[in-house]
């Protein structure tokens, strides 16, 4: 019982601190002037996949593979079966054809280069710094594009930027310092905590990754894009889907493999790796037929979750 109350309050230090942390970066950056796009691209992005990434660093240092690399694959398949499904759902997303086919292509990129990287069976130095230059070069072209947008041209990066911290820059300095400090701890105790209750149940590390942990890390994504699509805002909704998988794959995978070279767990590449591929190709599917995903197309989704889930968990039940 323990063990469950302090993977809770991990849970909500991640997410409270993941979101302190992005308000108190970005109202620094426009204290100092910093262009709203670059806040876009940067702050915003990298904060909203904190959660991940801390969580990922901390399992790989913990010497949890099962963890590091299930919490992103995991969370990949959480983002596009449940969350867009549940975000279809509520209500059908029109999807714009020009940010699509950028972004398609780079998630497309993303995912075979994640293939490949689990069939090698490890995370090295040299395969995360590939992650990472993909990733670098991908928000390069991003940004170029930002810069030339004409005025008025359709939704940017900048448009849906989140409320800063209210005050000076002490204020701002103060939620930055404090939702690192939250985030990091959050996830220092949700994995130790994790671990705990994988040996206990008699689960595997990698299965608690896949399941509990990815749903956890990705709550922020999840309270975002149910939002976006209730207020009908669906560009917003698809692209944090897409980006956070994106990010997932070449920043957190990237800069874990850097800072701590690992394994991937057997049952990763059996499974799970497939499954996260086949979710994206039906993503990119019903994105591109009608340029629309529509409520039924949502419902396969969620099945096909529940289907995930239920074969993940039939040794344990």
């Amino acid at each position: 019982m323990m063990d469950i109350l302090i993977l809770l309050g991990g849970f909500a230090a991640l997410i409270f601190g993941g979101e302190l942390l992005v308000r108190g970066a970005v109202a620094l950056a426009q204290r100092f002037n910093v262009p709203p796009l670059i806040i876009g691209l940067t702050l915003v992005s990298f904060g909203t996949s904190l959660p991940e990434l801390v969580t990922s660093i901390e399992a790989a240092f913990a010497g949890s593979p099962g963890i590091a690399v299930g919490n992103v694959v995991g969370s990949n398949i959480i983002n596009i079966l449940l969350i867009l499904g549940l975000a279809a759902l509520i209500s059908p997303l029109a999807v714009p054809r020009a940010g699509f086919l950028r972004d398609g292509v780079t998630l497309s990129l993303a995912t075979i280069l994640c293939l490949v990287v689990v069939l090698v069976g490890a995370l090295e130095r040299w395969s995360g710094g590939v992650l990472l230059a993909v990733l670098a070069t991908y928000l390069g072209i991003m940004l170029w594009r930002e810069l030339h947008r004409p005025a008025g041209a359709g939704e940017g990066l900048t448009d849906d930027l989140p409320s800063p911290v209210q005050g000076g820059w002490v204020n701002a300095a103060l939620a930055l310092v404090a939702g690192l400090v939250l985030t990091i701890l959050g996830a220092k105790y949700m994995v130790a905590a994790a671990i705990s209750i994988a040996a206990a149940a008699g689960m595997s590390e990698t299965l608690i990754g896949l399941t509990i942990v990815a749903l956890g890390t990705s709550m922020p994504e999840l309270v975002t894009s149910v939002i976006a699509a209730r207020k009908g805002h669906s560009a917003v909704a698809l692209g944090n889907i897409i980006g956070s998988n994106i990010f997932n794959v070449l920043g957190i995978l990237g800069v874990t493999a850097v800072v701590k070279p690992l394994r991937v767990p057997d049952e990763i590449v059996s499974l799970d790796i497939w499954v996260m591929i086949a979710a994206t190709v039906a993503l990119l599917l019903f994105a591109r037929t009608g340029w629309r995903i529509e409520r039924r197309e949502g419902a396969a989704l969620m099945a096909g979750y529940a289907a995930y889930i239920g074969w993940l968990l039939r040794a344990v039940i």
